[in-house]
């Protein structure tokens, strides 16, 4: 016979845990002459039997109604299911945070929180250490904060020596110069990259060219170009973030920005630019937009991860318009200008080993030029000429 101190130490469990289960008629004490309760060994292995039920995870009422009578198996196979949901949320849950220790990837966990809440995610990289470049270029390359330095080390090794960072044509950038009323004053040139685009601007008119980057080797390379060619004098580079832009409202003529506006959110953009420009003032802008309303799903799963906030061309144009802007025209892209981007890389990604980038720039760069021979067509990028209206 056990009282019920032994009874509680034996199966590790309260005295008051015990009346309860008695009150419910679990186990059946006996009080003594002395005043004591006691129970028996079928009360201990009662106990015992009821634990090994309960680390099933099924519940006391559960547990009891087992005991009584014979099992009912539709609420075993129930609990079973609510047993393999939670070890799966479980396992996410200790898969993030051995992530968030390095022990593995983060890449779906980036990707999904983009998609869900980017400028959550954005804040969130910022209070982590990254400074505001590294973190626009994990949201959009990377996509792995315990990867990003190695994968970007790798990323500037594969583009080294490229000019074109993006679809561009001198040809594109002269036609959406000319379909401007004007060809003089302060040009601000928005995401320059390595000046593609800034040479062909600066022979072509007499604009007073501040070019911005937040890269300051691509800034480099516009200035030793500027040098070579004779235009020092008319462009001048500024490094510093596109979202925190270190100028005067209503200071420029013209704002210039190819392929750059994705960066911080087309629809962010055209607002917050057009403080910088004077009334009247004109903003060229090119982004990638889908131009067929057929697409394959293949590239719309492709580009729904990689930029999610991709629209159509009569969508761009409406929030334009609502933005604060007349369009003055508007054109997609030439084949060259994709030419430029494209066969430099696919030349690059040849010459350079799979097995020698530890990180997943290589493979992703090579999708990417997969998804262009596929799909392109049913998407490409689109120039816009826009004129600030008050």
């Amino acid at each position: 016979m056990y009282q019920i101190s032994e009874l509680a130490k034996c199966v590790g469990l309260s005295r008051a845990t015990l009346l309860y289960y008695e009150k419910l008629g679990l186990i059946a004490g006996t009080r003594q002459s002395n005043g004591y309760r006691c129970y028996s060994e079928r009360d201990l292995q009662r106990l015992k039997l009821l634990q090994k039920l309960q680390a099933g995870g099924l519940s006391l009422k559960e547990c009891l109604a087992c005991l009584e009578a014979k099992m009912d198996r539709d609420t075993l196979q129930q609990r079973l299911h609510t047993l393999d949901t939670e070890i799966e949320h479980k396992k996410k849950a200790r898969d993030l945070l051995a992530a968030m220790l390095g022990e593995h990837a983060m890449r779906d966990w980036h990707q999904s929180l983009e998609l869900s809440a980017p400028q959550a995610h954005f804040d969130w990289l910022l209070k982590q250490g990254f400074d505001e470049k590294h973190a626009l270029r994990l949201k959009w390359l990377s996509k792995d904060m315990n990867e990003h330095d190695q994968y970007m080390a790798d990323f500037e090794r594969l583009f080294e020596g490229l000019v074109h960072l993006g679809p561009s044509s001198e040809d594109d950038v002269l036609r959406a110069l000319h379909a401007l009323p004007i060809d003089a004053g302060k040009m601000l040139e928005i995401g320059c990259g390595k000046g593609a685009s800034t040479l062909p601007l600066a022979k072509a008119s007499q604009f007073q060219i501040t070019a911005l980057d937040n890269d300051e080797y691509s800034l480099s390379c516009v200035q030793q170009r500027a040098i070579e060619l004779g235009f020092s004098e008319q462009i001048t580079t500024h490094c510093a973030s596109m979202t925190q832009m270190p100028f005067e409202a209503q200071q420029f003529d013209l704002l210039w920005a190819e392929g750059s506006a994705y960066i911080m959110g087309v629809t962010q953009a055209l607002s917050q630019w057009r403080a910088l420009l004077r009334p009247q003032g004109y903003l060229v802008l090119s982004d990638l937009v889908w131009l067929l309303e057929q697409r394959d799903p293949k590239a719309s799963e492709f580009w729904q991860l990689n930029y999610p906030d991709m629209s159509t061309v009569a969508q761009r144009l409406q929030q334009m318009q609502a933005a604060g802007y007349a369009v003055v025209d508007h054109f997609t892209l030439t084949e060259k200008a994709w030419q430029n981007y494209l066969m430099p890389l696919n030349e690059r990604l040849s010459e350079i080993c799979q097995a020698s980038i530890s990180s997943n720039a290589w493979r992703d760069l090579n999708t990417e030029l997969e998804i262009h021979r596929q799909f392109l067509g049913q998407y490409g990028y689109h120039m816009f000429i826009l004129k600030r209206v008050d």
